[in-house]
C-alpha cells in the first residue's frame, strides 16, 4: 500500500466519523474509497466495519450530556439493534459475493435518497413527535430490521434509527441523535465481532479507517449541527454515484 493510498483511507476515516456522527452515511465515503482501490465488496465492506467502530464509540461518548437519563432506554432497544447487527452479518456471509455485489448498488441508491430528504424527513419528524419512553413494540421491530441492514451493509442506517426514534420517542432531536449514535454503534460493533471471527478482514485498511474515525466522531460531536450539511450531501451523493458506477462496471 502506497502512502497517498495510506492518507486517502485513514481521510475517509476522519470524514466517515464524523458524518456519521452528526447524519449518517458515512460508510458511503469509506466503501466508496475502498472500492477505487481495487479491494473486492465483501472484503471492502468486512474490513470497513471494522474499522468505523472506534468513530461510532467516540461519537456516541462525544453525545454523553444527551445521553443523560437514556441508560435503560438505550439497553432496551440497543438489544433490538444488537440482534438485528448480528442478523445481518451472518447473512453478509452466508449468501455469495455475487449476491452483494448485485443488492448493493440498490442499497447504496435507497441511501442516497435517504441522504437527500434527510432535512424534510427531520423537519416532519420534528412535527410529528410521539410521546413514550421506547416507543412500543413498533420501534423494537424497526431497530432490528434497521440493525440486520446495518450488520449486512450499513451506509445510511444512522438516518434509518433517526426516522424510527422520531416518530417513536417524544424528545429532542439532538437528544436522538446521541441515541442514534449508541445504536449505531451497536450494530457496528457487533457485526465487526462476527466479520473478525468468520471473516477475511484486512486489517491495514480497518487500522487506518480506525484511526481517522476516533477523531472523526469526536469531531462531529464537538461541531454538530454547525457542519454544513448541504456540502456533505453534495460530498456523499457524488461519491456513492461513483460507488454505484464502480460496482456495476465491474
Amino acid at each position: 500500500m502506497s502512502i497517498p493510498e495510506a492518507l486517502a483511507i485513514a481521510g475517509a476515516g476522519v470524514a466517515a466519523g464524523t458524518i456519521n456522527t452528526v447524519v449518517g452515511s458515512g460508510t458511503l465515503l469509506t466503501f466508496s474509497t475502498l472500492l477505487a482501490f481495487g479491494y473486492a465488496p465483501v472484503v471492502a465492506n468486512v474490513s470497513n466495519t471494522v474499522g468505523i467502530v472506534p468513530g461510532s464509540i467516540s461519537g456516541a461518548f462525544g453525545y454523553r450530556a444527551e445521553l443523560a437519563g437514556q441508560g435503560r432506554r438505550a439497553v432496551l432497544l440497543g438489544a433490538a439493534s444488537t440482534l438485528g447487527g448480528v442478523a445481518g452479518a451472518v447473512l453478509l456471509l452466508e449468501l455469495p459475493a455475487a449476491a452483494f455485489k448485485a443488492i448493493v448498488p440498490v442499497f447504496i441508491a435507497l441511501a442516497l435518497v435517504l441522504v437527500v430528504v434527510q432535512p424534510r424527513l427531520s423537519a416532519r419528524l420534528d412535527a410529528r413527535r410521539r410521546r413514550g419512553e421506547h416507543g412500543g413494540p413498533w420501534v423494537t421491530a424497526a431497530l432490528f430490521a434497521t440493525g440486520v441492514y446495518g450488520g449486512y451493509f450499513g451506509a445510511a442506517q444512522g438516518i434509518l434509527i433517526l426516522a424510527t426514534l422520531g416518530l417513536g420517542l417524544s424528545e429532542t432531536l439532538q437528544r436522538i441523535n446521541g441515541l442514534k449514535n449508541v445504536l449505531a454503534g451497536l450494530t457496528n460493533l457487533v457485526a465487526g465481532l462476527v466479520f473478525i471471527a468468520l471473516a477475511h478482514v484486512d486489517w491495514t485498511v480497518a487500522l487506518l479507517l480506525a484511526a481517522g474515525a476516533a477523531p472523526g466522531g469526536q469531531l462531529g460531536a464537538r461541531i454538530g449541527r454547525r457542519l454544513p450539511p448541504p456540502a456533505l450531501r453534495v460530498l456523499i451523493v457524488a461519491v456513492g454515484v461513483a460507488a454505484i458506477v464502480e460496482l456495476v462496471s465491474s
